[in-house]
This record gives C-alpha cells, structure tokens and sequence, in this order.
C-alpha cells in the first residue's frame, strides 16, 4: 500500500442528526402511568391489610415493582434529555434509555421468579381467599392497566408520527425500548389480573381454590417470555452487535455499486453501531487502486443513508 487518506466526519456533537428531538410525549406518559400504579399499588397493600387478603398484599407488593421499574424509565428520559449535549457522552445519551430497558427487564424475571415461587407456597400450603374483595380490586387494577396501556400506546404513536415526519425508516427493532419496557410491564400487570379474575371466579363459582396459584405460575411464564425479549433486544444494542442489521449491507452495496468502484475497490474492514433509535455510526476501511475513491467521495456516496450520522472513512491506496 502507497499512501494512506483518513478522514472522520464532523464531531457528533455539531451533526445535525445526532440529537434526536426529546421525546417529550414518552416521558410525560411515562410519568402519569408510574404515579397511576404507584397509587394503585397503594391501594391493593392497604385493602390486603383491611380485609386480612394475602392475595391482595402479594399482588400490591408486586405492583411496587412495575411502579420502579417504570419509574426508571422515566428518570432515564430525563437523563438522556439533560445530558444530550455533555461531550462527555461520545455518541449521545441514547443508551442511557436503552439501559433503562434492560434493567427493567432484569426486574421482570425477578418478579416471574417471585411469582413461581408464591404460587408454589400457596400450592403446598393453600391460604382463605376472599373471594369478592379480590375480584374487585383484580378488575380494578386491570382497568388501570387498560389506562396506562391506553397512555403508552398514545406515546408510542406519537414517536412514530415524529419518526415518519422526519424521514425515519421504520425498522422493527427501531421501536423505543425504554418505551416498550414500561409497556411491558403494564401488560404483564393487566395479563396477571386477567389470570387472577379467571381464578378467583373458578374458585369462588367452582371452589378450585388451586387455580389461583396455577394461574400464578401461567402469569409468571408469560411475564419470563417478554423479559427474554426485551433482555433480547436491549442487550444486542448495548453490546454494539449490529453487523447483521440490513443498514450493513446498505453501506457495502453503496460503495460497491458506486461508479463502478467494486472492479478496483474492496472493503477491507466495517464496523457499524447504533448511537440513536434510527441513528447510526460507521468506520469504513477501504483498499483501493482508483484515485477518484477518496474519503469525501465515499461520505458523498453513503449520504443517501440518512440514518448514518457518524462515519469514518479510511482510504489504503495500493498499485495500479
């Protein structure tokens, strides 16, 4: 190899695209569901006090849970929001919210752990229900959950109003995963007071106390599922593993279908990693024989991505 060109794009901190507007809709709904379950959670512990009901105790105690873990979703908005222009923050605080996700997915499995392990005690031990008092509060709580999911789904729709406004493409795995974790979390609120309504009826109507604690262990395999997901789908982003998403192959198709360039020129290395929902960065590695394939000229052709708002282009030349 002759000689070697290297050029980096502009800092991150003056790209235009680099700071996605604060979703301001996801954080102030996030907000409303947390003080929503926070207060429903208050209740269900002080109506298990009042009408001496374990189950009620046990499902407010588990609400806790969901109202921290979407309370942390919330300071994660805000976070990301407050510390958008830190240069400390090489690529952006994006990932502050995709942190939130996993951690509360992390949270999840322990309240599936938690949930196994009280319907096992009750399944070998089985505890009085009271039945009326239960199923109020159950269908109580789950219209709530019907609310709060009613207030996140807005939100959501909201960012893809936003997304699509700006030109954005619409990957699946582009969703807002701090979002959809404290939409998990409403869910598997809402699918565990469907399993509970079904059980209380079965045991007040049919007196099959046991299906209670069976339908805990029903619950609690649906919430392990959606944990894996989201464990899943943040984990990926935060260890950087996006070599197979579809924007790799859009950089080597440019490159290679550019002006004839893959007669003369070859990748010789790529490295690609999401710093925003729809934003990207590269560093390209280039070999090449052509002297009109130049940093600039590669930046020139990669600019029809406009979800690459970072790249680095190195240039090795190599004899005719």
């Amino acid at each position: 190899m002759a000689d070697e060109d290297f050029a980096a794009d502009v800092s991150p901190w003056t790209h235009p695209h680099i700071f996605e507007e604060a979703n301001v809709a996801a954080e102030r709904g996030t907000r409303l569901v947390m003080a929503i379950t926070a207060a429903m959670m208050v209740v269900e512990i002080v109506a298990g006090w009042w009408y001496n009901s374990m189950a009620l105790l046990a499902d407010g105690w588990h609400m806790s849970s969901h109202a921290l873990a979407i309370g942390l979703a919330a300071v994660a908005y805000m976070a990301s929001r407050r510390y958008a222009r830190d240069p400390r923050f090489a690529f952006g605080t994006w990932k502050i919210e995709v942190l939130a996700g996993f951690s509360s997915a992390l949270f999840l499995i322990g309240i599936a752990a938690w949930m196994v392990i009280s319907s096992l005690e009750r399944l070998y031990d089985p505890q009085p229900i009271h039945f009326v008092e239960a199923m109020v509060v159950a269908v109580l709580g789950l219209a709530v959950n019907i609310v709060c999911a009613a207030i996140l789904g807005h939100a959501h729709e909201h960012g893809h109003e936003h997304d699509h406004a700006h030109g954005g493409h619409d990957h699946p795995h582009h969703h807002d995963l701090n979002l959809k974790a404290a939409y998990v979390h409403v869910l598997t609120d809402a699918a565990t007071s469907v399993l509970a309504i079904l059980a209380l009826a079965g045991g007040m109507v049919l007196g099959w106390t046991r299906l209670d604690p069976l339908m805990g262990i029903v619950g609690a395999a649906i919430v392990a599922l959606w944990a894996r997901s989201l464990i899943r789908d943040t984990g990926l982003i935060l260890l950087d593993r996006e070599m197979d998403h579809p924007v790799t192959d859009e950089i080597c198709a440019a490159i290679q279908q550019h002006a004839g360039w893959g007669a003369t020129t070859r990748i010789a290395d790529l490295h690609v990693w999401r710093v925003g929902k729809r934003r990207y960065a590269c560093i390209v590695g280039l070999v090449t024989s052509d002297p009109y394939v130049t940093p600039d000229a590669v930046r020139e052709a990669l600019s029809v991505h406009e979800e690459l708002v970072h790249v680095t282009v190195e240039v090795n030349r190599r004899p005719v």
